[in-house]
């Protein structure tokens, strides 16, 4: 079917098939799981950690709504080139992305007026992507695609530059290494959504089912990785969480500080 065909005159539409329902139960399944073993460990540890426990388990029941709407059959609208797009990925990502800066903001130690800036700037990249998604017009269609990804490029710059050069004025070698693996682990996986974009939503090329597939496998390293690698210092699925008592700092800086 040609991809340059309205949605009102579709006389079928492409959907997803069995195999890409089967990863939306899988991620939804694992999601599932670490939003609720997230909550459960958030009321046995101190009150400097549980912060990062309650956002994961918030970014896994966000995410647990969208997939559990998906492969319900709901929260999909019809799209240029008779597609089946999931409007419902975009709500997701502007709530969960948003809570995953915030966490990475609280890891590096930053000021909340730069974390609010990065999350912004984030919100504006996904909404633009879902115009983007939903434009009838090529034209404008890419136009908001560029604009997604200048949007993505100051949170790219908020990460991995203002956000770790606050980590590193701490002088804390193990917030240091953990914000650099869970930063990278975050804009690597990010970086991909972007290309699945313009494969699925933007040319047409990738199928529905692949696209789907692609976006389940990228939710569960973005999130369900990401929830774990930043709860722990030596790897991805230890429980032990970051813990920068106010002792610490005033024991490696010399002088007072308060990590919010």
């Amino acid at each position: 079917m040609s991809d340059d065909v309205v949605p009102a005159d579709c006389l079928s539409i492409q959907e997803i098939g069995t195999v890409a329902g089967v990863f939306m139960i899988v991620a939804w399944v694992a999601l599932l799981v670490t939003g609720l073993f997230m909550a459960f460990k958030a009321i046995q540890v101190d009150s400097e950690t549980k912060k990062f426990y309650y956002l994961n388990s918030f970014i896994c029941a966000v995410a647990c709504y969208s997939y559990f709407a998906m492969f319900s059959g709901m929260g999909w609208q019809t799209v240029m080139g008779c597609r089946q797009f999931f409007y419902i990925r975009y709500v997701d990502w502007a709530i969960t992305t948003p809570l995953t800066i915030l966490s990475l903001g609280l890891l590096a130690g930053q000021d909340y007026p730069t974390v609010f800036a990065v999350m912004g700037a984030d919100v504006g990249m996904v909404l633009a992507g879902y115009l983007g998604s939903v434009a009838l017009v090529p034209v404008v269609k890419w136009m908001w695609f560029l604009l997604g990804v200048g949007l993505f490029v100051l949170v790219f710059l908020g990460i991995a530059r203002e956000f770790r050069q606050c980590a590193i004025d701490h002088s804390d070698s193990a917030r240091i290494e953990l914000y650099s693996r869970v930063s990278l682990l975050v804009l690597i996986s990010w970086s991909l959504y972007p290309v699945v974009w313009v494969f699925s939503s933007g040319s047409g090329v990738m199928g529905v089912s692949l696209e789907s597939i692609a976006y389940a496998i990228l939710d569960c390293v973005s999130k369900v990785w990401f929830c774990f690698a930043i709860i722990n210092h030596s790897g991805p699925y230890s429980s032990e969480a970051p813990n920068y008592s106010y002792a610490d700092e005033m024991q490696q800086d010399g002088f007072e500080r308060q990590y919010v």
